[in-house]
């Protein structure tokens, strides 16, 4: 069934003699099964405060948001969220990491660290259970991230700029191995990115937000994902004539709504 936004807004309360700040204004989108939904605007167009709301870790002012016919009302064992900073536990190695959510929710050991070898395998991290998490790379600790919240068998996965931090070949490792686990997974994805050219090259769909009062101005059905997922090497999805002109037509969006705004 998916997730459904439903006229969302947000506004956050007047603080520290400042006005209300109208986040969010009518937002309406949806995310059905096994899509991969990419939000792309400029800073403090809302972003994470969608993320926020399809997480439950906020409520909307006005509207709703309902998951599989029930309403969002807080956070839930189906949905994960993957953070731009990975949130480790440094005290634990990297299989207790990953199996952290699991135990949580009283998983014995031996099956929980079965789940999470499994991911970990899966994430091109067998071998390095026993790691201490800060010995590892960057790129190796967001893996550790995915692995984790993979393991808890979420119906929607979060990923608020998760790869924003890394190098730029790191990066583009990454999204080949986010977009091989979604494809392998069935997992519906909702990812947020500053990166015109990994929202193109990710996304299902592309969702582009104004910025504040944050508002869904365009919306774009995307093939790339599923051209790199059919055997196209990614380089060349990128360099492809149909991929530059959509990439030029989203930044001349972002562009005319900075000035907008400004």
């Amino acid at each position: 069934m998916g997730l459904s936004i439903e006229d969302v807004s947000v506004v956050y309360p007047a603080a520290d003699r400042r006005p209300p700040v109208d986040a969010l204004s009518r937002i309406n989108l949806t995310i059905d099964d096994e899509e991969f939904v990419v939000a792309l605007g400029a800073s403090g167009c809302g972003k994470s405060t969608l993320l926020n709301l399809i997480a439950g870790f906020l409520s909307p002012t006005s509207g709703r948001l309902v998951l599989d016919g029930q309403a969002v009302t807080g956070p839930g064992a189906d949905r994960a969220v993957v953070f731009q900073k990975h949130a480790l536990l440094p005290w634990l190695n990297v299989l207790d990491n990953v199996a952290f959510g699991l135990q949580v929710q009283g998983i014995g050991k031996s099956e929980r660290h079965k789940i999470a070898n499994q991911y970990l395998g899966m994430l091109g991290l067998d071998g390095f259970q026993g790691a201490p998490v800060y010995t590892l790379s960057g790129g190796m600790q967001q893996r550790v991230g995915i692995a984790r919240a993979l393991t808890c068998d979420p119906r929607l996965l979060l990923m608020d700029e998760p790869l924003g931090a890394l190098d730029a070949l790191t990066r583009e490792k990454a999204q080949e191995l986010i977009l091989n686990i979604w494809n392998d997974t069935h997992k519906s994805v909702f990812f947020i990115t500053h990166s015109v050219e990994e929202a193109l090259f990710m996304g299902t769909k592309l969702v582009v937000m104004s910025p504040r009062p944050g508002r869904v101005t365009h919306v774009f059905d995307l093939p790339f994902s599923r051209q790199f997922l059919d055997g196209a090497p990614a380089r060349r999805v990128k360099a492809s004539r149909e991929f530059i002109e959509i990439r030029e037509e989203v930044l001349e969006i972002i562009f005319a709504d900075e000035e907008a705004a400004a």
